[in-house]
C-alpha cells in the first residue's frame, strides 16, 4: 500500500516551520522585500531552529535528517515567502551540500560546522554571463601554479545566490582547468573564500522578484587559492554539479509547491471575505472553479516532489522524477500566482499584498536550476529520444 502521509517526525517539522513562517516571517517580510534588504534576523532564527542542518549528519553539526525533511521545510516557508525559502534552499543544496558530498575530511571540518548551523552561508558559482544551462560554455579559467601550489582563477559568474551577504563565507566556483582527451573543456570545482584578494562581489541586482534574497555578479582577477581548495577530483566538476543540480531540483520543486499552495491559501481567505453584488465572491462558481483548479495543481505537484524526494533518500534513480517535479511545480506556481492575482482584482496588483509578491517571485522558478526547457530535455532523453 502506498501512503502519501508524512510520518510523525516530518509532520512535527512541518507544523513547526509553518508556525515560524506565519508568526515570524509573515509579519515582517513585506518590509524587507520592498527595501530589497536581506533578512538577517530571520536567517539567524532559522539557524537556531536547525533548518540549515536538516539533511546533514549529526557528526557535522547537522540534524541527522534527509532531503525529504528539507523539502517539507521549504514548502512551508515558501507558502509565506520565497526569498526566505530560496535563501535556505541555496544555502543547503548549492552551498553546503557540494562540500559535504565531495569535500575532503579537512574541507568538511573547516566549513561545514558554520554552514550547517546557519552562522555562515556558501554560494555556488556555475552560471556566467554567457553560460547558463550550457555549462560547457564556461569561460572562467583556473591555472595551477605548481611552484606556488596555488590555483590562479580569472573570470566572472552571474546571478549567484547568497554570494554577498555579511555572513557569506565562500563560493564554490566551476572553472576550466584544462582540456579533456576528446577536446572538450576539463571543468573542476574550486573553493574560494570570501575576502580573497582579486575576488570582487559586485552590487546586488535589481530583480523582479526574490527581492529579499541576495544575488550578485562575481568577478575573479588573478585570484589565488591553495591547490588544496580543489573540491573533489580534478576534471569532475561538471559531473559533480550535475548531481548537485538534480538534488536541487527536488528542493526547488518543493519551493514551487509552497508558492502554489500559498496562492491557494491567500485566495481562499480573500474569496470568503470579499463581497460583490451582495455576497462573498467565493460563493460564485467562477471563483470556486478557479480555486479548485489551483488546489489541484498544487496537490499534483506536491505528489511529484514527494516521489522524487522519496527516491533520492532511498538511493534510487531520481533524475527523471526530479525534472518532472521541477517542471510541474514551477508551472503550478506561475499559473496559480496569475490566478491568485486575478481573484484579488485590483488589490492583487498592489505590492503590499502577499499574492503580488508571489506573482513577482513565481517566474524565476521556470528559469533557475535548469529552465523548463532543460527539464523537458532531461525527461525526453530518459524516454530514449
Amino acid at each position: 500500500m502506498v501512503d502519501f502521509t508524512l510520518g510523525e517526525d516530518l509532520e512535527a517539522l512541518r507544523l513547526s516551520v509553518r508556525e515560524f513562517a506565519n508568526d515570524v516571517v509573515a509579519p515582517v517580510i513585506g518590509d524587507y522585500y520592498e527595501r530589497h534588504a536581506f533578512p538577517y534576523d530571520i536567517v539567524r532564527q532559522m539557524g537556531k531552529m536547525g533548518l540549515f542542518g536538516l539533511p546533514f549528519p549529526e557528526q557535522h553539526g547537522g540534524m541527522g535528517g534527509d532531503y525529504f525533511a528539507l523539502c517539507v521545510a521549504l514548502e512551508e516557508l515558501a507558502r509565506v515567502d520565497s526569498s526566505v525559502a530560496v535563501t535556505l534552499e541555496a544555502g543547503i543544496s548549492l552551498g553546503a551540500m557540494p562540500i559535504y558530498r565531495f569535500g575532503t575530511d579537512e574541507q568538511r571540518a573547516q566549513w561545514l560546522p558554520r554552514l550547517v548551523s546557519g552562522e555562515a552561508l556558501a554560494s555556488f558559482g556555475l552560471t556566467e554571463p554567457g553560460a547558463g544551462s550550457d555549462a560547457g560554455g564556461t569561460q572562467t579559467r583556473a591555472v595551477l601554479d605548481e611552484t606556488a601550489g596555488e590555483w590562479v582563477i580569472n573570470g566572472s559568474k552571474a546571478f549567484i545566490t547568497n554570494s554577498g551577504t555579511d555572513i557569506t563565507a565562500l563560493v564554490t566556483v566551476t572553472a576550466v582547468t584544462g582540456v579533456n582527451p576528446d577536446g572538450s573543456k576539463e571543468l573542476s570545482a574550486i573553493i574560494v573564500p570570501n575576502g580573497t584578494p582579486g575576488f570582487t562581489v559586485q552590487p546586488g541586482y535589481s530583480k523582479v522578484g526574490w527581492c529579499a534574497s541576495d544575488t550578485h555578479e562575481l568577478n575573479f582577477d588573478d585570484v589565488r587559492v591553495p591547490a588544496a581548495n580543489l573540491l573533489g577530483e580534478r576534471g569532475r566538476g561538471y559531473a559533480q554539479f550535475l548531481r548537485i543540480l538534480d538534488e536541487g531540483r527536488v528542493a526547488f520543486a518543493a519551493l514551487g509547491v509552497g508558492l502554489a499552495q500559498g496562492c491557494v491559501d491567500e485566495s481562499v481567505a480573500y474569496a470568503k471575505q470579499r463581497r460583490a453584488f451582495g455576497k462573498a465572491i467565493g460563493e460564485y462558481q467562477a471563483i470556486q472553479f478557479k480555486l479548485a483548479d489551483m488546489e489541484a495543481r498544487a496537490h499534483t505537484a506536491r505528489l511529484a516532489y514527494y516521489d522524487a524526494a522519496s527516491r533520492l533518500v532511498n538511493g534510487r534513480d531520481f533524475k527523471r522524477q526530479a525534472a518532472i517535479a521541477k517542471l510541474q511545480a514551477s508551472d503550478a506556481a506561475v499559473t496559480n500566482a496569475r490566478e491568485a492575482t486575478q481573484v484579488h482584482g485590483g488589490y492583487g496588483f498592489m505590492n503590499e499584498t502577499p499574492v503580488a509578491r508571489m506573482w513577482r517571485d513565481a517566474k524565476i522558478l521556470e528559469i533557475g536550476e535548469g529552465t523548463s526547457e532543460v527539464q523537458r530535455m532531461i525527461i525526453s532523453r530518459s524516454l530514449g529520444l
